[in-house]
């Protein structure tokens, strides 16, 4: 279980044990061995739709503001309460949106916002980074409104960033040209670990860009152009940029999302990694995400050139001896993410928009623990959070009997597809070897790190503990990431 204190900060109420040597086989007998921790209490849950949700902590609360104007407040990540929706002049956000922001749907040429992201200042008010785009093209305007409140009302500061102008110059003084400028939408401001304000920012177009912002104004620099270019071009299907930085790894991790939002789009999750925030950022297997780029001779879309690169954490799935559809039965186009660490880098947290196997385009909040491998990157666990703490997910107690039996194995591969993964059934034997539709070997380091051999590919993550919102169980799952960028998940099944 995790609390928020009063600085909006989560507390956990245990401790990781300290990791130490893999366990021998056979050490302990099923008698003999520790038992698992006890499960946290079985969760209750409210839920929100807010599409592309940024998240921020203020006033003891976690807050997630999305597209057309939508947030909603938690104080548990399990119960969410909607309170903005609709780019309307009676969204409580604005004293009327659509006279604040006016310049910006005219720009834009449209009457609705895409994602936003709030940041709190330095003295202690919030900055709302708003942008308008009507879709179908990257003519967009990127400003800021500021609030005393988290909640607002948000009054607007301007337009800071434009896109789309065809034939005339653009930011950086040049022509504008979508293959190589980025469409100004989809914004992250945060504060980087030397303490200089950035913003990254994109959306298809030339790729994802790196700006330097001024503390006071929350502004650009002057003299940056678009900024420092970081993935894509060419019309990838790329977008959706955030940046958290590990001081646990010294290492920035880019979250970016692949392919299409809505359900037939195949919405994927990915990440690169960097010891600079300006990059380059790359793959598990050495890639240079800056060449992650559409081919220009192919027609516009062309995921086949991008699929390579970025690990891909998660996309379309669903676990087998389960609901064929519905909320449970695993995740359609799950996407467009932000994040949230402690300082104490025990808690991260992913959040993310997801929809859902033969429901169409609904669509939901949803939060997931992450995990530092023992090779520094990032891993999602494969169930929803649900109130556990750090070492409930971690199962402290955890020994290798425990992990014996049959498992449902899901590979989410590399593809940008609107197919669902179907999970596959495999078996932990005690012996370590792995049997069923994959082969291999697998291995428990110390109190929950997971080793995974299957096929030649040697995989590496944690095992956890989450809930199963098909059976209402607690119940022991692994995610593992290979030097191939593809990310496993399993889940055990009693």
């Amino acid at each position: 279980m995790v609390t928020i204190s009063r600085r909006g900060l989560l507390t956990a109420t245990a401790t990781l044990s300290a990791a130490g040597g893999a366990t021998a086989l056979g050490a302990l007998s099923a008698a003999a061995r520790p038992p698992l921790n006890a499960p946290p209490p079985d969760p209750e849950f409210t839920e929100v739709s807010v599409h592309d949700p940024s998240v921020i902590v203020a006033d003891g609360r976690f807050h997630v503001f999305g597209s057309h104007l939508a947030a909603a407040r938690s104080d548990d990540l399990l119960s969410w309460q909607g309170y903005a929706d609709l780019v309307t002049p009676q969204n409580p956000l604005f004293e009327d949106v659509t006279v604040e922001l006016a310049e910006a749907f005219a720009w834009a040429e449209t009457d609705t916002l895409w994602a936003a992201d709030v940041a709190e200042t330095p003295d202690g008010r919030f900055r709302m980074y708003y942008c308008a785009c009507e879709g179908s093209s990257p003519r967009s305007a990127m400003g800021t409104a500021i609030a005393d409140r988290v909640e607002g009302p948000y009054r607007n500061e301007g337009i800071f960033l434009r896109s789309g102008m065809w034939d005339e110059p653009s930011e950086d003084g040049t022509i504008y040209d979508a293959r190589i400028h980025p469409n100004t939408i989809d914004p992250h401001a945060f504060v980087d670990a030397e303490g200089r304000h950035r913003l990254v920012y994109g959306s298809y177009s030339g790729g994802i860009f790196l700006l330097e912002l001024d503390p006071a104004t929350g502004w650009p620099l002057p003299g940056q152009g678009y900024g420092t270019h970081l993935v894509g071009g060419n019309h990838a299907r790329i977008e959706a940029p955030y940046i958290l930085h590990s001081r646990r790894s010294g290492y920035y991790y880019l979250l970016l999302t692949f392919g299409g939002l809505d359900a037939a789009g195949g919405y994927n999750v990915r990440l690169g990694r960097s010891r600079d925030v300006a990059g380059p950022y790359l793959d598990p297997s050495g890639q240079d995400l800056r060449e992650a780029k559409a081919d220009p001779d192919l027609p516009l879309f062309d995921d086949a050139s991008i699929e390579p690169y970025a690990a891909k954490l998660l996309g379309n799935h669903r676990f087998s001896a389960g609901p064929e559809e519905g909320i449970g039965a695993g995740y359609v186009s799950p996407g467009h993410v932000s994040a949230w660490r402690s300082d104490d880098e025990r808690d991260i947290f992913l959040f993310l928009h997801s929809r859902f196997p033969g429901t169409g385009e609904m669509h939901q909040v949803r939060v997931h623990r992450m995990h530092l491998t023992a090779d520094g990157w990032l891993v999602v666990s494969p169930h929803r959070y649900a109130g556990e703490s750090a070492s409930d997910a971690r199962s402290s107690r955890l020994h290798r009997l425990d992990l014996e039996g049959d498992w449902q194995l899901v590979d989410h591969g590399r593809a940008i597809s609107p197919e669902v993964v179907e999970s596959r059934p495999i078996r932990l034997h005690r012996n370590g070897m792995v049997t069923g539709d994959r082969t291999g070997t697998w291995r428990l380091e110390g109190a929950s790190r997971a080793t995974i051999d299957l096929d030649g590919e040697v995989y590496r993550g944690v095992f956890t503990r989450g809930w199963r919102e098909d059976t209402g169980s607690w119940a022991l799952s692994f995610s593992v990431l290979g030097a191939d960028g593809r990310a496993l998940w399993g889940r055990q099944e009693m």
